[in-house]
């Protein structure tokens, strides 16, 4: 059956300028980092694509090495493209990533000149695209210069084969000289991409507070901290859950008994605002305007319907603030 994308799509999404360029993103945008591999359901796929689009998610964010198998996001991703969005390219925004391990050999890894420009070739060629929208340096390479990086980033635009140039995971240092490097290159840092949630906030040490300075985007990954603030763990942990895998970011031993204590003081916040946990901790993100966009992460389209309704409610009053503060002691 053809795919029609819904008349009302750009309706009800209240888009944000990423930093001061003329760049607009949806303040939730969909990772595609789980769900879209080698390994997952093609038609659940496409459907989640479909319901994100109808309800004006335009931008979708991949790297080369989502999968499983590395490069299978980006593959599958780019049917999806091709069958139902073919008339549609000139609305979305297409990121992808390079900077972790990809394939063999010395060159499929990192940050290197060479590792990056054959990256942006082989993302193109299995999204079937001319062009991405943004595409980032995934993360800081210690052993290469700086200088080569940002230079490749550079050229990686003026080739046409992407518009707009972003960072992600990079430590505070690093990330202030990329500024300084691209400035003498006249090509702009327009987004950073980095881990932040309600358990996780170290950006705001100094990343949040940097980046609103240079009048750059923020894109949030993890907002949920891997599926912690949702409510999925408030009465123990699920067979099907992440958690049961064992995976380095979320396992068993992650979710003690003072974890579920605070989940669950949290989870009755969110009550009281008439939403759900996961809609709260998106919400809480997005009280702040710096923050030009969350990526979520879904396994169901459902998924997606239920955390764009956290945009119904980003004011939060001071006694609220105040008692997630309590629970969080690093929150703001």
């Amino acid at each position: 059956m053809t795919y029609t994308p819904a008349a009302t799509r750009y309706d009800n999404m209240p888009y944000r300028r990423c930093g001061n360029s003329g760049l607009l993103l949806p303040p939730i945008s969909l990772g595609l980092w789980q769900n879209f591999g080698s390994n997952d359901d093609p038609n659940n796929a496409i459907k989640m694509i479909q319901t994100a689009f109808d309800i004006g998610i335009t931008h979708f964010d991949l790297a080369n090495n989502y999968g499983p198998t590395p490069g299978a996001a980006e593959t599958n991703f780019g049917n999806i493209l091709k069958n139902d969005f073919a008339n549609h390219r000139d609305e979305m925004i297409i990121s992808t990533k390079a900077g972790y391990t990809m394939w063999d050999g010395p060159y499929g890894d990192w940050g290197s000149r060479k590792s990056l420009m054959a990256s942006i070739d082989q993302s193109l060629h299995r999204m079937q695209l001319d062009y991405v929208d943004i595409f980032y340096s995934h993360r800081y390479d210690p052993n290469t210069p700086l200088v080569e990086t940002m230079t490749a980033l550079h050229d990686i635009v003026q080739q046409g084969k992407a518009l707009y140039v972003g960072i992600s995971n990079y430590p505070m240092e690093q990330l202030k000289e990329t500024f300084t490097l691209l400035k003498r290159m006249h090509v702009r840092c327009v987004i950073y991409q980095g881990r932040y949630s309600m358990l996780d906030n170290n950006m705001e040490k100094e990343h949040i507070d940097f980046l609103g300075r240079k009048r750059t985007g923020i894109s949030a990954f993890s907002p949920l901290a891997q599926g912690l603030l949702s409510d999925k763990y408030l009465n123990g942990i699920p067979k099907t859950s992440r958690a049961r895998s064992n995976s380095i970011s979320l396992n068993a031993t992650t979710i003690t008994d003072d974890v579920v204590k605070q989940l669950t003081a949290l989870n009755d916040i969110a009550k009281q605002r008439n939403q759900t946990l996961a809609q709260m901790a998106i919400s809480w993100l997005l009280k702040d305007q710096r923050t030009t966009t969350v990526l979520v992460g879904a396994s169901t389209p459902n998924q997606i319907t239920e955390n764009v309704e956290a945009l119904n409610n980003l004011t939060f009053s001071t006694e609220e603030l105040e008692k997630i503060a309590a629970l969080i002691p690093t929150a703001k």
